[in-house]
């Protein structure tokens, strides 16, 4: 099999990445796992995210290491570059490595950038095929262009936490997962990946922004516009399934479980099962999808109130009878031990070479022609800086140069051999 069908669909890709937390981290995290070569550019300071979360080197005299599992989980397969970009050297530096690059991400305000001298324009000066990426917090074409953004906040504005209220919450509460990042990062990983097919057939470059405030936006009010998608309305937003304080995972007589009753066949199975098949002609409720969603509310009322009558074990029985979808309510902990995904191998393990014996997610795709590749896991702060350094045309003494000049680092790296870092299925 020739190579270029062994190492990933993007095999020979190289980009630069500037961003960091978690949205641009999560593109490149995605794209290294589809075969990209991703070079982390990264402060002296390295990503905040490296000290969030759980960490097993956090005692005094070992804050050099920097391993948050939020980090660890986003920077696998990338290579760590120190650049002070305050630095003319360092800024010099990047300019090189744009030369050869074929993706530039940065989520630094697009102000902040020309400042630097890195927007668009100096960039593709350099490298007319280069596909810069902006991944910032609202549209540059708007009032909250030169906004900060971060997950909390683009939650808020777009109406999750009020969302939530609606739902049943006491008080507004975000969604606890990063969200709007993680949204707005998969918008990142297709903006390129279509990019880069149309440099092929134009062979040229462009400049794409992704804004968070619009990806999550589009992703809630789509499903939430409802009666305020006419003009004039035909009533308010919110769509009313989604909203209903019944749509939760069930109560049973011992527990909970997740059920969705969803089409005709479903309802008239379901009636079987409980012995009352003549209910879904009999009460108009049941009778159609357009009636069932007119009077959602009641019908999820009612499935809970039946709900509490059986067991799990029993109902599970009951609905693998009828063929009725459902599934577990998991903890995170059931989630690690899930069968299913451990089958898969979407959990494994791997030797990382400063935290030892660690648990990875593995690509939720599967590709039959062009397999994925293994992904190193994350590195130190710097660990790839004089390798990559020395990539672009840097003498090791023009390196030793920029250390000392406080444009990069390097610090010592242990043995990243592929031998030691394998990720297994566990």
């Amino acid at each position: 099999m020739p190579e270029n069908l062994t190492t990933g669909p993007l095999s020979g890709v190289r980009i630069l990445d500037l961003s960091s937390i978690v949205l641009g981290p999560l593109a490149t995290l995605t794209l290294a796992g589809l075969g990209a070569e991703v070079i982390k550019i990264e402060a002296p300071d390295g990503d905040n995210v490296r000290e969030a979360g759980s960490m097993r080197h956090d005692e005094q005299g070992e804050e050099h290491i920097k391993m948050g599992h939020v980090f660890m989980h986003n920077n696998r397969g990338k290579k760590s570059l120190v650049l002070d970009l305050k630095k003319a050297p360092a800024r010099e530096a990047l300019l090189r490595l744009v030369k050869d690059a074929d993706v530039f991400l940065s989520n630094v305000r697009p102000a902040a950038m020309k400042r630097l001298g890195l927007d668009y324009a100096a960039l593709a000066a350099v490298n007319p095929r280069l596909i810069y990426v902006t991944a910032c917090g609202y549209s540059t074409r708007g009032p909250y262009a030169d906004r900060p953004a971060y997950d909390d906040l683009i939650q808020g504005a777009t109406g999750i936490p009020w969302l939530m209220q609606q739902y049943g919450a006491e008080h507004p509460v975000y969604a606890p997962v990063s969200l709007a990042d993680r949204v707005t990062g998969l918008h990142v990983v297709y903006s390129i990946s279509s990019a880069l097919f149309a440099r092929e057939r134009s062979g040229r470059g462009q400049e794409i922004e992704v804004s968070m405030f619009e990806s999550v936006a589009h992703f809630v009010l789509a499903d939430h516009m409802a009666g305020r998608t006419f003009e004039p309305s035909e009533g308010d937003a919110g769509y009313d399934r989604l909203l209903s304080p019944d749509r939760r995972p069930y109560e049973t007589a011992d527990g909970h479980l997740c059920v969705l009753i969803y089409n005709d066949k479903h309802w008239r199975e379901f009636f079987k099962a409980i012995g009352q098949p003549e209910q879904f002609q009999s009460d108009a409720r049941f009778s159609t999808q357009r009636n069932r969603s007119r009077n959602i509310r009641e019908v999820y009322a009612w499935v809970g109130s039946i709900m509490r009558t059986r067991t799990t074990a029993q109902w599970q029985a009951l609905l693998d009878e009828a063929d009725i979808p459902y599934q577990a309510v998991n903890s995170i902990e059931d989630l690690l031990n899930d069968p299913h995904l451990n089958a898969t191998g979407f959990i494994g393990e791997e030797i990382h070479p400063t935290e030892g014996r660690v648990r990875m997610l593995g690509n939720p795709t599967v590709w039959a022609g062009t397999p994925l590749p293994p992904l190193a896991p994350a590195p130190k702060l710097g660990q790839h800086s004089t390798e990559v350094l020395l990539a672009a045309g840097y003498s090791r003494d023009e390196v030793a140069r920029l250390i000392a000049e406080g444009a990069t680092c390097a610090p010592d790296t242990s043995d990243t051999s592929a031998s030691a870092l394998a990720f297994t299925p566990t």
